[in-house]
């Protein structure tokens, strides 16, 4: 079993990923890809701890926020 700090590290470290994703692939700002993250249903399903969303690995959770960010919801 996890931690409180080190779930919160792997959550911290899966952001940081998605941010340099949009960044990348939709040539976001630093700014506007974290707008787009903490503004999404998404984020609010990685912080329900319930969802597991945190164990799985930054594509995968990436592919989650794509989802939602082209069909406007969480595949």
């Amino acid at each position: 079993m996890t931690t409180q700090t080190e779930r919160e590290f792997m959550i911290d470290c899966i952001l940081s990923d998605l941010a340099t994703y949009l960044i990348q692939d939709y040539g976001m700002t630093v700014e506007k890809a974290m707008a787009t993250i903490y503004n999404s249903e998404y984020y609010e399903r990685l912080n329900n701890l319930d969802t597991g969303l945190y164990c799985e690995s930054s594509p995968y959770n990436y592919h989650q926020l794509q989802h939602e960010i082209e069909y406007g919801k969480i595949a």
